[in-house]
This record gives C-alpha cells, structure tokens and sequence, in this order.
C-alpha cells in the first residue's frame, strides 16, 4: 500500500550523482533549483555544505516573507540526503546511478511531521507535487546531457 502521506516525483538527470548531491548539499543553490518559487535564499552567516545533523536557514516566501530552520536527518554522500524543519514534515532527495546519468527522487514526507493530519487536508500535499515536479525539471535541465 502506497504512503498517503507523500507525494514524489522521478527524473533522469544526465549527470552523475556527485554533481546532483553537490547542489543539494549546497544551500545557496537551493533557491535556483526550487520550482515552487518559495525559496528565496539561504540565510547568511550559514554552512556552505549540508551533511548529517546540520542546521540551516533559509529566507522563504508563501504569500508573505517568513524564516525557516531546517536539519539535516537523513545522509548518505552522494546518494541521499533529507531534512526537516520544526513541524518535523521532510524534503527527502534520492540519487540512483543509471546508464548515462541518475535517478533522481524527491519526495516531501509529512508521515513524520507533528500533526500530519492537518498537512493531509491542506492544499500543500498537490502544491508539493507541482513544485516537485518543476523542480526536477530545472534539475534536469541544468545538465542536458
């Protein structure tokens, strides 16, 4: 049975996972790869590279400017890396080495946040979905192969 409390999305990327989990673990590029045009950088004074239980800020916008703190919770160099924020809801990335490239996954999980039910019924799960998709495809087409 599927987990209803996540929405994904796959893409062929025509790098290898190296190049792909660089822009990840690097935050000040996270405003450039986001599709949902929520990001809008990341905070100063913050770490250049992301690995297992680092804390980094971003500056954000939905409707209004807001601020967000986010861990790193989950870590596998050049394979996977996921974190949370305070509700405890997770952006999880999965790097699979391919002919010619990587499968790349992103999954927003909110199985794991404080009131995952109140997430459910929101609009975000289908906006999440959107802007995963739109993301992949910047993703994909910052290396065209």
């Amino acid at each position: 049975m599927p987990n209803r409390r996540q929405v994904s999305g796959t893409r062929f990327v025509a790098a290898p996972p190296e190049d792909i989990f660089a822009l990840l673990t690097d935050p000040s590029q996270h405003p450039v790869l986001d599709g949902s045009g929520t990001v809008q950088a990341a905070r100063s004074g913050g770490p250049d590279r992301l690995e297992l239980g680092t804390r980094f800020g971003m500056d954000m916008k939905l409707g209004a400017p807001y601020k967000i703190l986010n861990t790193v919770v989950e870590y596998e160099e050049n394979r996977l890396i996921a974190w949370r924020h305070f509700n405890g809801h997770r952006w999880r990335w999965e790097l699979t080495p391919v002919d010619g490239g990587t499968e790349v996954t992103e999954t927003f999980d909110w199985s794991t946040a404080r009131v995952p039910v109140a997430i459910s019924l929101s609009f975000f799960p289908r906006r999440n979905k959107e802007g995963i998709e739109r993301t992949l495809d910047r993703l994909a087409g910052m290396f065209p192969g």
